[in-house]
């Protein structure tokens, strides 16, 4: 610390401190859900076309990593999802979404079976590298009938597939918020 830092003004965070939301959730913020601390490592931001925009959090417990995503359209919509290999989603999926452009209408996985809920294409930016160097996507989307569990294929381009799988949560499921220190 210099001589003078102590007169620089301090940024102002964006967000209410006495009541940190998980909408306000940023790189280094800490959270607990499922009985586990989680740090925010990595922030990510989708752009799915007409201002409509997502943000996705890599998060780490210690032991284990996992991937929340936070949605904001009429109402707040939350996933914790971990990867999946996309081998385990059916053999010649890749394949077949690359040559007809769409996925099947549903799938099976660990003995439940999800249905497509969307698929969209959009944009993806790292916002953790401080970079504005977008990636285009397509995302296919799906639940299980009661909608508690999703699952997702993301294609990047002709041959590059990842897949991810959860949980969908209700945010009261999230608490103790705290900011970066």
């Amino acid at each position: 610390m210099g001589l003078f830092d102590f007169l620089k003004k301090k940024e102002e965070p964006t967000y209410d401190v006495t009541n940190i939301k998980v909408t306000d959730l940023a790189e280094g913020f800490v959270f607990e859900y499922d009985l586990k601390n989680w740090v925010v490592k990595e922030v990510y931001q989708y752009d799915w076309g007409k201002n409509n925009f997502t943000k996705e959090y890599l998060i780490d417990a210690g032991d284990e990593k996992a991937y929340l995503g936070v949605s904001q359209e009429a109402e707040l919509y939350l996933t914790v999802t971990k990867d999946i290999k996309i081998q385990k989603l059916g053999s010649g999926l890749r394949e077949n979404i690359s040559k007809t452009h769409k996925a099947p209408e549903q799938l099976a996985y660990e003995g439940e079976t999800y249905y497509l809920d969307e698929d969209s294409a959009g944009h993806f930016n790292d916002i953790t590298k401080g970079t504005d160097d977008w990636e285009e996507l397509v995302s296919f989307d799906y639940l299980n009938e009661e909608e508690t569990k999703c699952l997702s294929i993301t294609q990047w381009d002709e041959r590059n597939f990842d897949a991810a799988a959860g949980m969908v949560i209700k945010d009261y499921e999230i608490s103790n918020i705290m900011p970066k220190a």
